[in-house]
């Protein structure tokens, strides 16, 4: 299985409109409207108006053929395509249970991004680069995989949610071209030196007298009554005494999170997320506050009940005391050919899932017998594995799988797998980990801030002209 790092997958249970809206519009947050001004005009405001889905009445048939919004280097913008752009984004917000701004806010920040994404695409068309059509059929089937289904189900969605899907691809062929020359201009140009890694390192040890600001527990909940009695507070405090063993004997803690607790976060396998401790309960934050990633604390009595307590993550100035989870795994990969299709493949290892799950077969056997990967020789082994070594889609489905659990089918870009789950387990970070993780974050840094230049630089150089407000 090779392994390498991928944007992060779209959630499988996500409409199809979300993830194209996700892969193809830029977050808006934090965007600040910029405003246009041709000819000397102040800054575009649009009028109330425009919070109107669609004309209406005669004003509908004055409006209804689409026009130039603006020119980006004599290359238009249109109505149309603002709206659908608007449309799109709106459908992601809402989809993200995010409040959608009102449209005289919305369109300037909105039309702002598409002048810089224009100004983008121009650049990169501009630089030589290609992306040809093999590149397009990855990405298109990257997307299918990470939502589950193949690229057929993906074609039947997109039409079903009115999106064309030779559109889709010239959109997503754009986003490659884009992404190839940011790679090219600004990210293989951010490097970080050890010397720096020290220096950061040495600055968080000069503060590492402060407590963490920022925590992230997983928490389980053993309710009580708010006026208990003796005797129901004797008996959650024996139970939650045993859960609290059983975790610190080595028990899978988000196993017993869904077992026992009672609390909102029993879902996410009790973890509460990373947060600064200024939003935590002062009361788990007592509790917790000499404890390092790994360590239990609990029962912890509140008025909602007895806590156990885990401590996932701390941050003291950025650098994290984690527990990484790793994950040990194996598979079976049968690569495509044009003579032996995905769903000769699919079929395929059905067949090895239902063996090996009714005990005629043994998995590791047949990975070494079928398996067309470099782990066949160890019947599938892929060795503990920790987040962010596999691409997405794998990924995804290796983390929705309990201990021994096996998967379906499931179709990356590399081939169909068929996925088991040994085992898990929670590891600190090691110090060449913690050193990598610092590098990447100086340069995420490093990139964020070499990208916020480039792209003002190619938005300030682009001629601009705003004809009209789109509707």
């Amino acid at each position: 299985m090779t392994k390498h790092r991928f944007f992060t997958g779209f959630a499988p249970a996500k409409p199809l409109a979300t993830a194209l809206v996700l892969l193809l519009a830029l977050p808006l947050t934090g965007l600040q409207a910029q405003g246009l001004k041709p000819a000397g005009a102040s800054s575009l405001r649009l009028p109330s108006t425009s919070a109107s889905p669609a004309p209406t009445g005669q004003a509908a048939g004055q409006q209804s053929a689409d026009f130039i919004v603006v020119v980006v280097n004599s290359e238009p913008i249109t109505n149309n395509e603002v709206r659908t752009k608007l449309m799109r984004t709106e459908l992601q917000l809402k989809q993200q249970g995010l409040a959608i701004p009102p449209r005289s806010e919305l369109v300037p920040q909105l039309l702002e991004r598409m002048i810089q994404d224009k100004a983008q695409l121009q650049a990169a068309q501009a630089s030589g680069l290609k992306v040809d059509d093999n590149a397009v059929d990855t990405a298109v089937l990257s997307i299918a995989s990470q939502n589950q289904i193949n690229v057929d189900e993906l074609r039947r969605r997109l039409k079903a949610d009115g999106i064309d899907y030779a559109q889709f691809r010239a959109e997503l062929r754009d986003e490659l071209l884009v992404t190839r020359l940011r790679q090219r201009e600004v990210e293989s140009k951010a490097s970080v030196s050890e010397q720096e890694i020290d220096q950061y390192l040495r600055d968080q040890q000069g503060s590492a007298g402060a407590s963490a600001n920022m925590l992230n527990l997983g928490e389980i909940l053993l309710p009580l009554p708010e006026n208990a009695t003796p005797e129901q507070l004797a008996a959650q405090q024996a139970k939650a005494q045993k859960v609290l063993e059983r975790a610190r004997a080595g028990g899978d803690f988000a196993a017993l999170a869904a077992e026992f607790s009672a609390s909102k976060s029993r879902g996410e396998g009790g973890q509460m997320g990373l947060r600064s401790v200024d939003r935590y309960p002062p009361l788990f934050v007592e509790a917790t506050k000499n404890l390092r990633a790994g360590e239990l604390a609990g029962p912890v009595r509140s008025g909602a009940g007895l806590h156990i307590l885990k401590v996932l993550e701390k941050k003291q100035g950025g650098v994290p005391d984690a527990l990484v989870t790793q994950t040990h795994a194996r598979h079976i990969l049968l690569r495509l050919t044009p003579k032996f299709t995905e769903a000769m493949a699919v079929e395929k290892l059905a067949v090895f899932k239902k063996r090996i799950e009714a005990g005629q077969a043994d998995f590791a056997a047949l990975a070494r017998e079928s398996s067309q990967d470099g782990s066949a020789k160890q019947g599938g082994d892929l060795g503990w594995s920790a987040p962010g070594m596999f691409v997405p889609e794998f990924e995804a489905t290796m983390n929705a799988l309990g201990p021994n659990q096996i998967s379906e089918p499931l179709v990356s870009r590399f081939g169909v797998h068929l996925l088991q789950v040994l085992e898990r387990r929670e590891a600190p970070l090691s110090e060449r980990e913690q050193r990598e993780t610092v590098r990447e974050l100086l340069r995420s840094k490093k990139q964020n801030e070499a990208y916020a230049l480039w792209v003002q630089e190619l938005r300030g150089r682009a001629y601009v002209e705003l004809r009209e407000l789109p509707q």
